[in-house]
């Protein structure tokens, strides 16, 4: 479903991704991981268009999408919750949703994705008239996820979707994934906590200051020596 090839990234004189491949066959969980800084939310920007690769190709469903526009690549089934959450503070939850669909006309299918996203969500409905910038950080990640979802996207892009959750809200945040994985959706999974991603990856990659130095299924990369002593802790492992 979506292939990078040789894929170069460059901030002015500083590379930050140097000719990275991988896959993201359609109806999979692909993660990347890596430590901060190793090039993974730029690899997020390249795929979504907000950076233009100096070399390399992107493709999403057989199309070529390296130089257009953001924008149309929700139409093409493509749907990226960004690090860092980037809702709208100013506008109620409702608002939001609204917005992560605004592209569709089939309003008898949207009303039930919002039916699906509250069953997911539960807390949502509860603050549907509430402003997104008084919820609480594992709320507007929640918020975050269901408006991407809004879009009924082939491949959503996660981006640190764990980041600063406390560890019970990052266990069924991972537990939401995989039940929006089983109603269809592909999902590529970019995050600093691999050991969560690689226990529901069907496979991973990893990625050091701009380079993929491993890849291979996420249970065989969740035992590789190299990544056990550079991610994960030998207590997480024998007791996951």
């Amino acid at each position: 479903m979506l292939e990078i090839h040789e894929l170069e990234v460059c901030y002015g004189h500083i590379s930050a991704l140097k000719g990275i491949s991988l896959q993201v066959p359609e109806g999979q969980i692909v993660t990347l991981i890596g430590a901060n800084g190793a090039g993974k939310t730029t690899t997020i920007r390249a795929i979504t268009g907000l950076i233009a690769p100096r070399r390399g190709r992107i493709r999403f469903a057989g199309q070529e999408i390296q130089g257009r526009p953001t924008h149309t690549l929700m139409r093409l089934g493509l749907a990226v919750s960004p690090e860092g959450r980037r809702i709208f503070a100013n506008l109620n939850v409702k608002e939001n949703l609204l917005l992560g669909g605004y592209h569709r006309r089939d309003g008898h299918d949207w009303r039930q994705d919002q039916e699906w996203i509250f069953q997911l969500f539960p807390r949502l409905q509860e603050r549907l008239e509430q402003p997104a910038g008084t919820l609480s950080g594992g709320e507007q990640q929640m918020l975050a996820l269901a408006r991407a979802l809004m879009s009924r996207p082939r491949l959503l892009l996660l981006d640190e979707p764990s980041l600063g959750l406390a560890p019970l809200l990052v266990k069924e945040l991972f537990k939401t994934l995989e039940h929006v994985h089983r109603r269809g959706t592909t999902l590529l999974l970019v995050e600093q906590n691999a050991f969560a991603a690689l226990k529901i990856a069907h496979y991973g990659y990893v990625l050091e200051t701009g380079r993929i130095v491993l890849a291979g299924p996420g249970p065989e990369l969740l035992h590789h020596p190299r990544v056990k002593a550079a991610y994960l802790g030998e207590q997480e492992i024998s007791n996951p």
